[in-house]
């Protein structure tokens, strides 16, 4: 007899299931306005052999000011609350973080001290303030020591769950995450791939919906670019190729697809150093 549990769980997986497919129809439309009906003149670029379809567009989340420099302007980060009808049991409240303007020149170190190895990725902050600061302050709360990287795609590896934690990691849904949510930034939308090897990039429910659960990309992944990019591995990219090797169980296939990752990849801490110059 099927329990509450299990009811409860596959509801979760099937809402999962829907929002990532309404987030590729909506790419897949975002795609064809840019390409067919959207302002500015599209060419054809040979890149590697490839034919790519370019659109020049106005507006985007990385457009600046003629002349403007982009590492002064200031920034004020909008931290949006969870309602409180949309938490799930693995919503993880540490509060928010300070509403004072973050830096946006220099870097910032994220060290992950994983079963296999540490990890270390460089964020530019002239391209993530915020992101860089919401890191920072649930780094600052301990906020993934101890947990589990719960997930894989081919050249993905996904974690930062709070909940996906002990033995009984595998049965959560991925659900888990802080209390706000904050805006996309650095999309990449003119590069190919979109997400190369060594990038970190944030997984989301939909536009503006960052919280705390990222990717490790270890192999170049052409997805849409709608996944805001953290900062990039400097350090320890092969301890995460060594960790996804064996694979993943296929528990999400055929849709949305991916799995548990067969081997236990545990984050042991995760650290942010103070801005650099």
């Amino acid at each position: 007899m099927t329990s509450t549990r299990d009811r409860q769980r596959a509801a979760a997986r099937a809402k999962l299931a829907q929002e990532m497919a309404d987030r590729q129809e909506q790419a897949h439309k975002r795609r064809q306005r840019q390409a067919f009906i959207g302002a500015g003149v599209a060419l054809l670029v040979l890149v590697g052999g490839v034919v790519w379809l370019v659109t020049s567009m106005g507006g985007g989340d990385d457009k600046t000011t003629a002349g403007a420099d982009p590492s002064t302007a200031p920034v004020s980060c909008a931290w949006g609350e969870v309602p409180p009808d949309q938490r799930t049991p693995t919503t993880k409240d540490v509060g928010v973080p300070p509403t004072t303007t973050p830096p946006t020149s220099g870097t910032q170190v994220m060290t992950v001290d994983t079963s296999f190895g540490p990890v270390e990725v460089t964020m530019d902050l002239a391209k993530s303030p915020c992101t860089a600061e919401a890191f920072s302050y649930l780094a600052s709360k301990q906020f993934w020591d101890g947990t589990k990287c719960h997930r894989m795609f081919p050249g993905m590896l996904q974690c930062g769950d709070p909940s996906a934690k002990g033995k009984g990691y595998r049965e959560s849904d991925g659900t888990g995450g802080p209390t706000f949510r904050y805006a996309n930034e650095n999309l990449p939308v003119d590069q190919r791939p979109a997400y190369p090897e060594g990038v970190v990039a944030l997984a989301n429910s939909g536009p503006d919906t960052n919280g705390s659960q990222f990717f490790f990309i270890y192999q170049d992944v052409e997805l849409s670019p709608d996944y805001t990019v953290l900062g990039k591995v400097t350090k320890g990219l092969e301890n995460i190729k060594k960790a996804t090797e064996p694979g993943h169980d296929g528990a999400f296939d055929p849709s949305p697809g991916g799995g548990h990752p067969k081997n236990d990849i545990e984050i042991k801490t995760l650290t942010v150093s103070a801005p650099a110059a």
